[in-house]
């Protein structure tokens, strides 16, 4: 695989992000990229974590919970990070299984309510 190298804007557009988004994600230590002055160039490995954080963000994973994923990978390897990324999704899932299951009670109820209305205008 080729080395990229991205300069800061073309990090912020490829992964459609704003750049006060792309600094918080160093400031946070999620990304470092390389310096030279004033100058951020992102490579593969910083692409590649970029990908992991945007993935984990759909997913609705914290960003804490994210760094400390990808710290381990650094610190340990791939198998304990994967052990890692099987205990975090089981913990997501539950989240957004019981956030799914509110949204659908309240579609019911905002539906039922909707109809009553809908019967007393007639």
């Amino acid at each position: 695989m080729a080395e990229i190298r991205l300069t800061f804007k073309e990090m912020c557009a490829r992964f459609d992000v704003t750049p006060r988004t792309l600094r918080y994600y160093e400031y946070i230590e999620l990304l470092q990229p390389e310096r030279d002055g004033r100058s951020r160039f992102y490579s593969t490995r910083e692409c590649a974590r970029m990908t992991l954080i945007m993935r984990g963000r759909k997913f609705g994973i914290k960003l804490e919970e994210i760094r400390q994923w990808l710290k381990i990978y650094e610190n340990e390897g791939t198998k304990v990070q994967m052990s890692a990324f099987v205990e975090m999704a089981d913990h997501q899932l539950v989240e957004l299984e019981e956030q799914a299951e509110q949204l659908s009670d309240a579609i019911k109820e905002l539906r039922t309510l909707r109809e009553e209305t809908v019967k007393k205008l007639a």
